[in-house]
């Protein structure tokens, strides 16, 4: 029987070409700008953040750039290197990278006190205990710090329709299932975990209470449709537009790619 690789695995793996797929990608831009957008409102310049599942670092760099400092981990050396890559050429000093698991956080020092936490783009989708890594948070936090998390939605209604249309049904629906294997283009397949909104508010409480949410990428489609993206770049700016009124939509919002979620300590 072939062994399951690791989530590190996965994403060393992907780590070279993953820029290419989601950072620098048409939708991969749009969808993290309403990200960027959320998180210059609530951290502060000069603030002490902590950055969870950070990739190659795209978020730790803007946020740096407007004045924060940023200790960003990820579980994947090979992100971690790239990131590092990344940093020296662009000479940016207020990023530090290292390796670390998410669900290893209680390895930091509950001394050093961070102004602010984050995680971008469903890195909290590959952790199975969410709970216990919201614990480990609350202890690195000041009171009142805030916590952006940007997940993926368990109902994508571009998914739904998309895979609907082909007759993939089980592609479709397969959010619906709680968890379910998952791949970065055309890499080795990992488990991810699909949460709710209302599941993340428990799993969260009481060392953090939810202030607000929205959907990301409602009338966007997933990364994975850059080709069709690319090709009706027209189409996609006027998605982009009707996708920022309809992300804060009761009833809609909850339908979208990502779910972008803003706790405050407690």
């Amino acid at each position: 029987m072939q062994a399951i690789p690791t989530t590190a695995a996965v994403f060393d793996g992907a780590a070279e070409r993953y820029d290419e797929i989601f950072t620098n990608s048409l939708i991969g831009r749009a969808q993290r700008q309403v990200v960027w957008e959320q998180m210059e409102r609530v951290f502060s310049p000069g603030s002490s953040l902590l950055e969870l599942n950070c990739g190659t670092g795209e978020d730790a760099f803007f946020l740096a750039r407007k004045g924060m400092n940023v200790v960003a981990f990820d579980q994947s050396p090979n992100m971690i290197e790239v990131a590092i890559e990344r940093r020296n050429r662009g000479a940016v000093d207020a990023v530090s990278f290292s390796v670390l698991d998410t669900q290893n956080l209680s390895r930091l020092s509950p001394e050093k006190k961070f102004q602010g936490a984050f995680s971008n783009f469903g890195g909290l989708n590959c952790v199975s205990d969410v709970p216990g890594v919201a614990e480990d948070l609350a202890s690195l936090l000041e009171p009142g710090a805030p916590l952006v998390l940007c997940t993926l939605g368990p109902s994508c209604l571009w998914e739904i329709c998309w895979y609907a249309l082909q007759g993939k049904w089980k592609k479709a629906l397969r959010r619906l299932k709680g968890s379910t294997e998952a791949r970065i283009g055309s890499g080795q397949p990992f488990e991810i975990h699909y949460y709710s909104t209302a599941a993340l508010q428990v799993m969260f409480w009481p060392f953090f209470r939810l202030k607000f949410w929205k959907g990301v990428g409602i009338a966007v489609p997933p990364s994975y449709l850059e080709p069709w993206a690319a090709r009706f770049p027209r189409l996609l700016r006027a998605l982009i537009q009707l996708d920022r009124w309809w992300g804060s939509v009761p009833g809609v919002r909850g339908m979208a790619d990502h779910i972008l979620l803003v706790f405050e300590r407690t």
